[in-house]
């Protein structure tokens, strides 16, 4: 089922068990950012998820966003504890590559973050993204509020428009709560990883069409 050309996503019970701890350590600071990945983050800071692909280009797209505190790379959606990128990578865990956004609010609105997620990728292509195939490279957002589902669904709809005006598809993309979801924070050579390597592999592309901000856009 897993070597298909066609990815399916495990069942529970066809999931691998995984580990009750993380078998890797993750760093203590963002290496651009400078602040802490693992929190806790300062009062009056929220938190957002978004898988859009591989997350190394991901990640780089937030960290450049004006008003971000901390990002950092990992594993969610899916239903083994504490994988490795080898595990999700096999398409047996059921996870998707997550980029967590930590940012102030007074500085960036989460619209304005579900802009760059929706632009920096193609939300239309289901278990993949352009020649990343896999479940892991679906694209999702996991909420961390009502207020944050409500936006997230918004602008789903609103981006609907615009990318069928434009010719493609539908979305794909899951918008879920991140409530037995947890996120597992991927291995330190991750983290960050295009700064680290800047001439490394970056598969993030947008389909070129730009998202309208603000949820009323999505009505009429």
């Amino acid at each position: 089922m897993f070597l298909s050309r066609t990815p399916v996503l495990p069942a529970p019970e066809q999931a691998l068990r995984g580990r009750p701890e993380p078998g890797f350590s993750v760093p203590e600071r963002h290496t651009v950012l400078g602040n802490p990945l693992l929190g806790p983050y300062p009062e009056g800071l929220e938190v957002a998820d978004f898988g859009l692909g591989c997350f190394w280009g991901a990640e780089r797209k937030f960290w450049q966003t004006d008003g971000v505190w901390t990002t950092l790379v990992g594993y969610q959606g899916g239903y083994t504890p504490h994988p490795t990128y080898e595990e999700v990578c096999s398409g047996l865990t059921g996870h998707t590559e997550v980029v967590r956004v930590v940012f102030d609010p007074a500085k960036v609105s989460y619209e304005t973050l579900l802009k760059v997620f929706w632009e920096s990728h193609d939300p239309t292509q289901g278990f993949r993204q352009g020649n990343d195939v896999g479940t892991q490279y679906r694209s999702a957002v996991y909420t961390h509020s009502p207020a944050q589902a409500a936006t997230a669904e918004a602008s789903r709809a609103a981006y609907q428009k615009v990318l069928t005006a434009s010719g493609y598809g539908e979305i794909t993309t899951a918008v879920l709560p991140v409530d037995d979801r947890p996120f597992y924070p991927a291995e330190a050579y991750h983290q960050q990883y295009l700064d680290k390597n800047p001439a490394g592999y970056c598969g993030i592309g947008g389909t070129g069409v730009s998202c309208p901000i603000g949820v009323a856009k999505a009505d009429g």
